[in-house]
């Protein structure tokens, strides 16, 4: 990435890049489709077969890879600004463990098990609820051991955080434990990362926590500028900063909280792509932005790679995002100046 240019130039790029790699996944797959019989189909024209095959498999499941990933890069972008460490992200911070604590408790008390293409939106909002208030309890535990005075000490919360999430594995192993064998193995497959269970409903459940969660969190844009000068400086220049904190550290939540709930732990996501766009921009509004667009770029490639790879058969996408994620966040910390 070349830093001269103005961020609008790259969130242009990112937006050009995302609508290719949505059109390639609606053409991909276990059965490749004709770039005509995609467009027919999208306007409900065509053979049967096809217009379910796009509209309501490949569409939903592209659609909720460009949310998820979003999601998790704005989180970890938040997340990133709110400690002053480019290191920071949903999972280190035990957000991510608690989520998915959070769901599988409302899955073992029946929540979201009608959500499908006629659940109503309580089904479709219920699990990512259920993924929040664990998220939410994970935040509480962090914020209880990272606090100081009654400030939110920043460099204990990255620790705090590290120690919740090993608590939140354990509760996972020892819950799945009493579990059925079957089901045990479904909820370990969706735990390492999957798209297999999008559906319009989740779709549109998981854009109401991503649209609230950006509102909350843009205008806290000039809040994470002024964090990089320092808390006691961000104070002087008229920033609630304890506030400021608190409502991002519960706006990524949200975020990482939803993510989880409809895909699972997908890691790197939220480490990999603001780190990227940091370097092209130190304006943390356009941060967020482009993080959004380059997170949704790399969640919709690696689930293309994933179920196309070896078709018929499915690799887990967080796997993907590994592989693709381990040695790009290698290479740019080689060329960090």
């Amino acid at each position: 990435m070349n830093p001269r240019r103005p961020a609008w130039v790259w969130g242009v790029v990112l937006l050009a890049a995302l609508l290719f790699a949505l059109l390639f996944a609606l053409l991909l797959g276990s059965v490749p489709l004709a770039p005509h019989d995609v467009f027919r189909a999208l306007a409900g024209r065509g053979d049967a077969e096809t217009v379910s095959i796009v509209r309501e498999l490949r569409l939903p499941r592209a659609l909720l890879a460009v949310l998820v990933g979003g999601a998790l890069a704005l989180s970890g972008a938040a997340l990133q600004a709110l400690l002053g460490n480019p290191l920071a992200d949903p999972y280190l911070l035990g957000v991510s463990g608690g989520a998915a604590c959070g769901t599988l408790v409302g899955s073992l008390l029946g929540l979201g098990a009608s959500a499908g293409m006629r659940a109503g939106i309580f089904d479709a909002l219920a699990l990512p609820l259920a993924a929040f208030l664990g998220a939410l309890a994970a935040v509480l535990v962090v914020g209880i051991g990272a606090s100081a005075g009654g400030r939110l000490d920043r460099g204990r919360l990255l620790l705090s955080g590290v120690v919740v999430n090993a608590l939140a594995s354990a509760i996972l192993l020892f819950l799945l434990s009493f579990g059925d064998p079957s089901r045990t193995q479904t909820f370990v497959f969706w735990m390492l990362g999957s798209l297999a269970g999008a559906t319009p409903g989740a779709v549109v459940a998981l854009s109401v926590y991503a649209a609230l969660s950006l509102a909350l969190l843009l205008p806290l844009s000039r809040a994470f500028d002024a964090l990089t000068l320092g808390e006691e400086t961000a104070g002087t220049l008229g920033i609630r900063v304890e506030t400021a904190k608190r409502t991002a550290y519960v706006a990524a939540s949200l975020l990482a909280a939803a993510a989880v709930a409809y895909a699972g732990i997908i890691g790197f996501v939220g480490l990999l792509v603001p780190h990227a766009v940091r370097r092209v921009t130190r304006s943390h509004r356009a941060l967020l932005l482009l993080s959004f667009l380059g997170g949704a770029v790399l969640l919709v490639v690696s689930d293309l790679v994933a179920r196309s790879l070896f078709a018929p058969a499915e690799i887990s996408v967080g796997a993907i995002t590994a592989l693709l994620g381990a040695p790009a966040f290698l290479f740019l910390l080689r060329a960090r100046p």
